[in-house]
């Protein structure tokens, strides 16, 4: 079935589902329509949704300090799949599925430490590269092997991941383009954060949960348009005419700011800058959602990041993870500053919760057909619903 049609099977199955022209969302910004309410409430769509815009392209799940150490696993719920991240003793960040071979059953529970996945229901034990290990009693008591059991054809089912800036992406479907290729307009964009080192500490990070759909916390994250009216304290010092929209069609969009200045202490203490940046960057930040689900931050001294984890239709878990450009910045001399920094965050980001979940609550709207577009201001959120379009039509105006 094409993307198309699945979209139309899942509208067909709710009982009086409005018809949905995704040919008006495909107009230009100052002619579109945005995507109707039922890809905000509809349970089929919402299900639809997960093959068309999250499996078949690279999609974030975690971060890589989520595995901290050598051994580590920290289990995920995928939209339903269920994943497992790990650290190798190589060092490597690799997803595999949680589950084992043998009968199915979910391997990991919990975050943790260890030097082998060891099934919880008969022992068969994999290594941190996923490879099967050991099948106790396989061939009947005391007898460990049995020629029709090989580990490589019954190794963990290796899901294809890549780290950038600390998020963990995958690419359920596996037919993706590599991610470089993927991600290649950004990897351009913000080439003079390549290869830098990242670092993080316990205490930079944070989540929060928000009744509302996770496109919503998408659109509202594109664009500055609401910056006076949401975020008076941030717009206070980085004003609406200091920002300028990012707009990269079928990839990411966003926004930008050329007055970036934190003030995080009195005395004048701040973060060390990552190394060799360009003049540009002492003032510069850029703030952009690569699609699907990761909102991402870049700025002289930090960087963050916020996945979207969507619970149902209309919930949403957002996990933010900040990175400092130098190790001292993790130390116990810095966390103060780094308190201030990740409560800065929180508190703008819990500005927005309300204003998505009123949106949310605004999508029961009957006579609503998915609103306007300023032409100026709503670019980067145009270029948002585009995408989703073009994932559910091939990038076809439907009939």
């Amino acid at each position: 079935m094409d993307r198309l049609g699945g979209l139309a099977s899942a509208i067909s199955g709710s009982d009086g589902a409005p018809d949905i022209d995704l040919a008006e969302v495909l107009k230009p910004v100052g002619e579109a329509h945005g995507l109707a309410n039922p890809f905000y409430t509809d349970t089929g769509i919402f299900a639809a949704e997960r093959e068309n815009l999250f499996f078949s392209t690279w999609s974030a799940i975690g971060f890589d300090k989520d595995v901290p150490e050598l051994g580590s696993m920290h289990p995920v719920r995928f939209h339903g799949v269920p994943l497992v991240i790990v650290r190798g003793k190589d060092g490597v960040v690799r997803v595999f599925e949680n589950v084992c071979r043998h009968r199915g059953i979910k391997l990991v529970e919990t975050a943790r430490k260890t030097s082998v996945i060891r099934c919880p229901y008969h022992a068969w034990t994999y290594g941190l590269d996923g490879r099967l290990r050991a099948t106790p009693h396989v061939g009947g008591p005391g007898i460990h092997e049995h020629e029709r059991i090989c580990a490589d054809t019954h190794s963990l089912n290796a899901v294809r991941s890549h780290v950038f800036l600390g998020v963990v992406f995958v690419n359920m479907s596996g037919d993706a383009p590599d991610f470089d290729d993927h991600a290649s307009t950004l990897l351009g964009r913000w080439s003079d954060f390549a290869g830098q080192r990242l670092y993080t500490a316990p205490d930079s990070g944070f989540s929060l949960s928000v009744a509302s759909n996770w496109k919503l916390a998408v659109e509202n994250y594109c664009e500055s348009y609401h910056l006076p009216f949401i975020h008076p304290g941030l717009n206070s010092y980085s004003r609406l005419e200091d920002h300028y929209n990012i707009e990269a069609p079928g990839a990411f969009s966003g926004q930008g700011t050329t007055v970036y200045n934190p003030q995080l202490d009195a005395d004048g203490r701040r973060f060390q800058d990552f190394p060799d940046l360009p003049e540009k960057w002492d003032k510069a930040a850029e703030y952009v959602a690569l699609y699907p689900n990761v909102l991402l931050g870049v700025h002289r001294d930090h960087v963050f990041a916020m996945i979207l984890m969507p619970q149902d239709i209309a919930r949403t878990q957002e996990n933010v993870a900040i990175y400092y450009a130098d190790a001292a910045m993790t130390d116990t001399a810095q966390a103060d500053l780094r308190a201030r920094n990740a409560a800065a965050w929180r508190a703008i980001f819990e500005e927005d919760i309300g204003v998505v979940e009123r949106m949310q609550q605004g999508r029961a709207g009957r006579a609503f057909d998915g609103g306007v577009f300023s032409p100026v201001m709503d670019g980067p959120t145009h270029c948002f619903h585009r995408w989703a379009a073009e994932r559910f039509t091939g990038g076809r105006a439907p009939a």
